[in-house]
């Protein structure tokens, strides 16, 4: 099976790339947020890649820029119900250690917020990741820091963002009230005092 490609950027579609490598073109499923971030056409990049087979597909290859995102998406895949079209969409809105936040707190709405997952779907995706680490060590770590009660300054808005979106806000205009109210903070916040005033702001 494939592991990792090296190669030439040969095109960037609206749901693949095409990698060449050594003249050799490889078709590689990506999310959106992985095909935002590949460089331009005719850069080399290096994809870590799930290589899986069916009847109905025979072999397909998906591609990630880092490790820990390959590793959520088999994570994700291993929950009843969630498929390779669902474990990209869930990783296009977060990232593997904003799904752990996610799983660690319930937050089962930031992850509803992935095209084509309901709340059912969610509530199980929450429910069985949340003790359970994503992708490499560096996932894992911030997995266990979380668990463990000592969130960073990016968990404390990832709560407060997520508070907001609970209250029906919209994510861009809930991520420019939670800056404002970090920067009028400062980065000794704590979770709870973040949240209460994100909330002040909101009312403003």
């Amino acid at each position: 099976m494939i592991g990792r490609l090296r190669g030439e950027v040969a095109e960037i579609g609206e749901e693949d790339a095409l990698i060449d490598v050594m003249g050799v073109g490889y078709v590689v499923r990506c999310g959106a947020r992985t095909l935002g971030r590949l460089p331009d056409v005719g850069a080399e990049t290096v994809l870590h890649i799930e290589s899986q087979w069916s009847d109905q597909l025979g072999l397909r290859l998906y591609g990630f820029l880092g490790r820990e995102d390959r590793g959520a998406f088999v994570a994700l895949q291993n929950i009843q119900g969630v498929g390779p079209k669902a474990a990209l969409a869930v990783l296009d809105v977060l990232s593997p250690s904003e799904l752990a936040l996610a799983a660690q707190r319930g937050d089962r709405a930031a992850v509803a917020r992935a095209n084509g997952v309901g709340a059912k779907l969610a509530l199980r995706i929450v429910t069985e990741l949340k003790d359970k680490p994503l992708g490499t060590a560096t996932a894992a770590a911030f997995h266990a820091s979380v668990a463990a009660g000592s969130p960073t300054r990016d968990s404390a808005s990832g709560a407060a963002v997520a508070a907001l979106l609970g209250l029906g806000v919209a994510e861009t205009h809930a991520r420019r009230v939670v800056d404002h109210a970090a920067a009028r903070l400062g980065e000794d916040a704590s979770e709870p005092e973040l949240i209460k005033a994100s909330l002040q702001e909101l009312g403003r």
